[in-house]
């Protein structure tokens, strides 16, 4: 299955934990130039990733993964690490982030790939969810 992720915007890898990592590991970054791939070890300091961050946003790459890029920190270093790959998107790259934390992920995307059981992919709006409360 092919899917296109949305240029100049932040796309949220949502799905069962196992499959999400398996999505994400199939997405083989040394294959094309222009693919960067944001990671982190749980010990690296909150100021290391977002050095990280912000270095991507002058790497000129036309899609980053941020693979799991927040594991270790707690919800408030999540969202401020997160919060900068708006501005990685806003140089015209296609950003998919997967992280252990949902919640922190889609309040900085703009879209959803959903990842299901079967191997299935399909790309949604946020703005077209409906989010019951």
């Amino acid at each position: 299955m092919t899917v296109r992720l949305p240029v100049g915007e932040v796309t949220a890898l949502l799905g069962p934990g196992l499959v999400r990592r398996r999505v994400m590991a199939a997405l083989d970054d040394g294959s094309a130039p222009g693919v960067l791939r944001l990671t982190a070890g749980k010990h690296e300091t909150v100021a290391t990733r977002q050095a990280a961050v912000e270095a991507a946003c002058g790497a000129g790459a036309a899609i980053v993964l941020a693979d799991r890029l927040t594991d270790g920190l707690d919800a408030a270093d999540r969202r401020a690490v997160l919060a900068g790959l708006r501005d990685v998107a806003t140089t015209g790259a296609a950003v998919l982030v997967d992280d252990v934390d949902p919640v922190a992920t889609v309040a900085v995307a703009d879209e959803v790939l959903r990842a299901d059981r079967t191997g299935g992919l399909v790309l949604e709006r946020l703005s077209e969810i409906y989010f019951a409360s």
